[in-house]
């Protein structure tokens, strides 16, 4: 079982340094950028880098952590129905971004191995996001884990396929 998980890690692992193309090094180095920095300087995450900035959660997640963040891409939030991100990014609707923005965000420098190792984590917003390990995939409330352990020097950022949504 334990070989299993291994295999598991190693596989996220090598996805990390294989599907995006991001410079980041150490988690907890001064010059490492931030969750933030990582966000903003990716084309991957322009949408993700608007919805924090709407939320006013940039200063937060610029902070020093450390953060466990599950980075939906721009693609992520285009799997959304029509007008439900120009309808959250609306001042009236901060409440509800940041509920949501925070529901991607656990406590704590979780890494992949870690991850594995879980059915489940507490998120910022208060409620628990499932994971499950199914074969070599790894999901977050049904989002599939595409890119592990983008260390920043405030965290680990693991990119996601879906926006994932609390419940209420």
């Amino acid at each position: 079982m334990n070989l299993r998980k291994t295999l598991i890690a190693a596989s996220l692992a090598l996805s990390a340094a294989i599907a995006l193309p991001v410079v980041a090094g150490e988690y907890g180095k001064k010059d490492t950028p931030s969750i933030v920095g990582i966000a903003s300087t990716n084309a991957d995450f322009e949408t993700l880098t608007a919805a924090l900035k709407a939320a006013d959660l940039v200063g937060t997640l610029e902070g020093k952590g450390p953060f466990t963040v599950f980075a939906p891409t721009d693609a992520a939030f285009e799997k959304l129905p029509a007008g439900t991100l120009e309808d959250l990014l609306k001042p009236e609707n901060k409440a509800k971004l940041t509920a949501i923005l925070t529901y991607h965000v656990v406590p704590g420098n979780v890494k992949a191995a870690d991850v594995v190792k879980l059915t489940g984590a507490k998120t910022v917003n208060g409620q628990e996001v499932k994971i499950a390990v199914n074969g070599g995939t790894v999901t977050v409330d049904g989002a599939k884990v595409v890119t592990t352990d983008i260390a920043a020097s405030n965290g680990t950022i693991h990119v996601i396929d879906t926006v994932i949504l609390p419940k209420g």
